[in-house]
C-alpha cells in the first residue's frame, strides 16, 4: 500500500578520540541535540519523541532508535543523522526531508458512497504535511466504514502518491451469479425472490444475513447452506451458492385451547404451506367449542412491484350464549352464525415502501335466541340479519427497517369498506379508518442511564411502541357486523370483547417493552378509546397495566394484567398486540 522508504543513518567519526568501533569505546557526552530540514514541522515535536538529550551519554543504539522513531512519525521520506565534535562532547543534528504537502486526496472506485462522504472519514487534510501513519488510520477508518455498514467485502486495493496528491482506489465486490441448488419441490423463484441480492450489487452481509432468515422462516426447508465463489483473476466479483435442504410443509394439527373469553375450544387442521413449491398457503379446519369456527383458504403473501399477492377463502362461525354489550354494559346472551366468503389481491408500488389491496367479501350472518336479558335491555343487533357485500381497499405505507431483528420505524394503513346492494348486499355504507403504529428504540435517548443486566441492545432494545386508530362511517347506524368494535386483549385491555361499537371509533394503544433477561421482557401499556353511533373526545374509556412477553420455540406468549373502569383482567394469547 504505502511502500517505507528506507532510513539513512551516517555517523561521522568524531576525531580520532572517537572511535565507534572500538571494543571499549570512550564515553562521549551529548552537549546538543537539533534538526534540520524541516519547515512545517516544529523541531520541538521532533526531538519530543527521541532520547538523545544534552547531558546524556552518546549511544549508537539510542540514536538508530531514535532515527526509526522520527521515521515513524510518518512525517519525514528521509531521516538522518549527522554526528559532530562540540565542546569535548558531541552535537547530534537529525537531518530530515518532510513529505510533500497534500494538494488532493481523490477516490476511485467508489460507489457506494460519495468522495464527500468518505472525506468525513479523513483526518488528513489538503494543506497539510502528508502523514502515512495518519493516512493508513485513515483508509482503515474508511474500511470500518464500509465494513460497520455491511460490506465486509469492500477494501483499498491502491493508493498512489504523486507529489501532494493522493490517489486512493476502492475495490467494492459486486455480486455476480446467485446460483440455487439442492431444491426439487421449491420452484427456483420462489427461493430467489426471497434473496433481493441481484447481479451487480455490492455484496452486504447484513442484507444478505437478513434475506437468509428470511429464507429460513419460510419454514421450507430443514438447512440453507451458503459458500462463495470469486472467478478466477477478478477479485471484484463473488458469486453466491445456496444450497438447500428441503422438508415436508405439509402437516395435520390438533389443537386444545383455553380463552380468556372464548372458553375451552379445539379442533383439527390439515395444511401446507409450500402448496405445488409455489409458496402458497393452503388450510382446511374446524375448532368446536362455544366458539366454533370451519374454515377453507388459500393464500400467497408474497409481493413486491411485479408479484401479486393474494388469498381466497371462507369462514362459517357459531358462537353459542355470546354476550351483547351496549356502551359496556351487558344487555344479553345471544347465538350468533355467520359465513364469510372473500377474495383479495395486491401488489407493492414501484416505490415498495407502498402497497396496495384490494378485497371483496360477502358476510351472511344470523342472531337469534336472545336469552339472560337484563331489565329494560336494548336489542339493536338481532335487526341487522342478512347479507352484506363490500369492496376494501388498503392503501399501506411501511417505513420500518426490514434489516432490524425487531420493528423499528412506522406503520401507516389507511382503509375504505364499501358496502354494495348492487353486488347482491342488503346494506349500502361506507366506513373509512386509519391507522398509524409506532415503533421507537429509546436505547441512544436512555444512554448512560443505566441498564438491567446489559440485557439492552442494538438487537434487542428497549422499545416505546405506539398505535392510533381512528374511524367513521357515512351513516350513524351501521349493521351490526360492521360496526367499529372496541374490547378485549387486541384493542382494549380491561373490558369484555366488544364491550364498545357503533359507526365512530379512536383508540390509542401505547406500551414500554424493557428487556429484562435472554428471551423475557416486560411491558408496561396505556390504552384509551371509544366506539360509538356519536361519541366526543371527552368520552373515552382507558385501561393500564402490566404484562410479560416469553419467547419460546412455538412463538411470542404473551401474558397481559389489565386494570379497566370496572374491574381487572388477565390475557393470554400468542405475539405483540400490535
Amino acid at each position: 500500500m504505502l511502500k517505507k522508504i528506507i532510513i539513512v543513518v551516517s555517523f561521522l567519526f568524531l576525531l580520532q578520540t572517537i572511535a565507534f568501533g572500538d571494543d571499549n569505546p570512550p564515553e562521549v557526552l551529548v552537549n546538543s541535540v537539533g534538526v534540520i530540514g524541516n519547515s512545517q514541522i516544529a523541531e520541538e515535536y521532533i526531538l519530543n519523541v527521541v532520547d538523545t538529550k544534552p547531558g546524556k551519554l552518546l549511544s549508537r543504539d539510542v540514536i538508530q532508535n531514535d532515527v526509526e522513531t522520527i521515521y515513524n512519525q510518518g512525517f519525514f521520506s528521509f531521516v538522518d543523522v549527522d554526528l559532530r565534535p562540540e565542546g569535548g562532547g558531541a552535537s547530534v543534528i537529525f537531518s530530515v526531508q518532510e513529505n510533500p504537502i497534500i494538494e488532493s486526496i481523490n477516490f476511485t472506485g467508489n460507489t457506494k458512497y460519495t468522495s464527500e462522504q468518505l472525506m468525513k472519514e479523513v483526518f488528513s487534510q489538503e494543506g497539510t504535511v502528508f502523514n502515512r501513519v495518519f493516512f493508513r488510520n485513515d483508509l482503515d477508518r474508511i474500511q470500518e466504514r464500509y465494513h460497520r455498514d455491511g460490506y465486509v467485502m469492500v477494501r483499498v486495493s491502491d493508493v498512489q502518491i504523486q507529489g501532494g496528491n493522493i490517489y486512493v482506489t476502492i475495490l467494492e465486490p459486486t455480486v455476480g451469479d446467485v446460483i440455487i441448488q439442492g431444491n426439487s419441490k421449491t420452484k427456483t423463484n420462489v427461493i430467489r425472490r426471497e434473496i433481493k441480492l441481484k447481479t451487480g450489487d455490492i455484496f452486504n452481509v447484513t442484507h444478505f444475513r437478513h434475506q437468509l432468515g428470511k429464507l429460513q422462516g419460510l419454514g421450507y426447508f430443514e438447512d440453507v447452506d451458503v459458500a462463495f465463489d470469486v472467478p478466477e483473476d477478478d477479485d471484484s466479483v463473488v458469486d453466491l451458492i445456496l444450497t438447500v435442504k428441503e422438508k415436508k410443509t405439509a402437516s395435520v394439527g390438533l389443537n386444545l385451547a383455553y380463552g380468556t373469553e372464548s372458553g375451552l375450544s379445539g379442533g383439527l387442521t390439515y395444511g401446507d404451506t409450500n402448496l405445488f413449491g409455489r409458496g402458497i398457503n393452503f388450510e382446511v379446519g374446524f375448532n368446536e367449542g362455544d366458539d366454533a369456527s370451519y374454515w377453507l383458504s388459500f393464500s400467497s403473501t408474497y409481493m413486491d412491484a411485479k408479484t401479486f399477492a393474494w388469498r381466497v377463502g371462507a369462514v362459517y362461525r357459531k358462537y353459542d350464549e355470546r354476550y351483547y354489550y351496549r356502551k359496556g354494559i351487558k344487555q344479553f346472551e345471544y347465538d350468533e352464525k355467520s359465513l364469510s366468503i372473500y377474495a383479495g389481491l395486491g401488489k407493492k408500488f414501484s416505490n415498495e415502501d407502498w402497497s396496495w389491496f384490494l378485497t371483496l367479501r360477502r358476510e351472511d350472518a344470523e342472531y337469534k335466541n336472545v336469552q339472560n336479558a337484563i331489565p329494560g335491555y336494548i336489542d339493536d343487533l338481532t335487526m341487522w340479519d342478512g347479507v352484506n357485500q363490500t369492496v376494501e381497499l388498503s392503501l399501506t405505507w411501511d417505513k420500518r427497517d426490514e434489516y432490524a431483528p425487531y420493528s423499528k420505524g412506522f406503520v401507516w394503513d389507511t382503509n375504505l369498506e364499501q358496502a354494495v346492494k348492487a353486488l347482491g348486499g342488503e346494506y349500502e355504507y361506507l366506513k373509512y379508518w386509519t391507522q398509524f403504529r409506532l415503533y421507537a428504540p429509546l436505547n441512544k435517548a436512555l444512554e448512560g442511564f443505566g441498564d438491567i443486566g446489559g440485557t439492552w441492545s442494538d438487537e434487542n432494545p428497549l422499545l416505546f411502541a405506539a398505535r392510533l386508530r381512528i374511524g367513521a362511517a357515512t351513516k350513524d347506524e351501521l349493521p351490526a357486523f360492521a360496526r367499529y368494535s372496541l374490547g378485549g386483549m387486541n384493542t382494549l385491555r380491561g373490558y369484555n370483547s366488544r364491550s364498545f361499537e357503533g359507526s365512530r371509533m379512536f383508540l390509542g394503544n401505547f406500551e414500554l417493552r424493557v428487556p429484562v433477561a435472554s428471551g423475557v421482557s416486560l411491558v408496561g401499556f396505556y390504552d384509551i378509546g371509544n366506539a360509538d353511533e356519536d361519541f366526543h373526545w371527552s368520552d373515552y374509556h382507558d385501561n393500564y397495566g402490566i404484562g410479560v412477553r416469553v419467547k419460546t420455540p412455538f412463538g411470542n406468549v404473551r401474558v397481559d394484567y389489565a386494570k379497566g373502569e370496572d374491574e381487572n383482567r388477565t390475557y393470554f394469547g400468542f405475539g405483540e398486540m400490535f
